[in-house]
């Protein structure tokens, strides 16, 4: 090959990789705009980080406040234990599946009663524990819900003794499996987290009934509801452990939620809600009554429309 026609080559190629590099350049650009003025306009729920205008891109929020079917996962609360009959549940008054028009439960209120019938699924289970969450996780995400409402964590501190509540870190970490779980069968399905009610106010409602005594004698929570009469030291130590072990889990809760942009808690609002004697079973003066299952229900409602978590 001759000198000029390698100068030739060269003059060509160096023409193709300028005006590569201006389609890449003019094409970064536009993005970034996109990305900027998308997030302006939209206020979307996640910035994404600075100085990534793909990621700009995805600054539109990522939250619907009308999702098309639920899933609920959790314990008792969720199943509607003790709302109806003594000892039993009653998951037609649940606070996130329930048919019920004296609760109008989070289903209902998102999707109608006729369409949460057909499009919502209680996969809770009385007894249930963190560790059983992932397990709940996987049946639910075989339904391929748009919105998964979760509310456990009571029963990891409700032991027979303190010694048995679970761990902090335990805790944590089946909370995230049971997330991870989720995630890997539904990337994209929206996530509710209520917040563990205050154990030891419903202590406090219940304690001056004789009838819901008798029924805590039956081991409902004997860590806190155990010797119900009981005002010493140790008694009042043991109810503060568990009162300060619920607060520790919903710190949990908030914080592995947090890092998922589809996952939203209550901010506290259920822990907050002072549950008074209308709001107890009648059986146990523990769990919700219908009233409170309700409730419960605007509690959920209130979080997964509002525009911002």
């Amino acid at each position: 090959m001759g000198l000029s026609t390698e100068r030739g080559t060269r003059r060509v190629r160096r023409r193709r990789s300028r005006a590569a590099l201006a389609v890449r350049t003019a094409a970064a650009l536009t993005a970034a705009v996109v990305g900027v003025t998308g997030c302006d306009a939209v206020g979307g729920d996640s910035p994404a980080p600075s100085g990534s205008a793909s990621k700009r891109t995805e600054a539109a929020p990522v939250w619907d406040t009308s999702p098309e079917s639920v899933a609920a996962v959790g314990d008792s609360i969720t199943r509607g234990f003790d709302a109806c009959t003594v000892l039993s549940d009653c998951p037609e008054v649940s606070w996130a599946t329930g048919s019920s028009t004296k609760v109008d439960s989070l289903a209902v209120r998102l999707l109608g009663r006729a369409e949460a019938a057909e499009h919502s699924w209680n996969y809770a289970v009385t007894g249930a524990r963190m560790a059983d969450l992932t397990g709940q996780m996987t049946r639910a995400a075989a339904r391929k819900p748009e919105l998964v409402a979760v509310m456990v964590g009571a029963n990891d501190a409700c032991r027979a003794t303190t010694s048995a509540m679970t761990s902090v870190a335990d805790f944590r970490a089946q909370f995230r499996e049971a997330m991870g779980a989720l995630r890997e069968k539904l990337p994209k399905a929206q996530v509710y987290v209520a917040s563990i009610p205050d154990l030891k106010r419903l202590w406090s409602q219940g304690r001056t009934n004789p009838l819901g005594k008798q029924v805590w004698k039956l081991g409902i929570c004997p860590s806190m509801l155990g010797d119900a009469d009981a005002l010493d030291a140790a008694a009042t130590l043991r109810r503060n452990t568990v009162r300060d072990r619920v607060a520790d889990y919903n710190e949990v809760l908030r914080e592995v939620c947090a890092k998922d942009r589809r996952c939203r808690t209550d901010d506290g609002a259920v822990h907050a809600f002072r549950f008074g004697t209308d709001q107890l079973s009648r059986w146990d003066w523990f769990h919700p009554s219908v009233d409170g299952q309700a409730r419960l229900a605007e509690i959920a409602y209130r979080a997964v429309t509002a525009k911002r978590p």
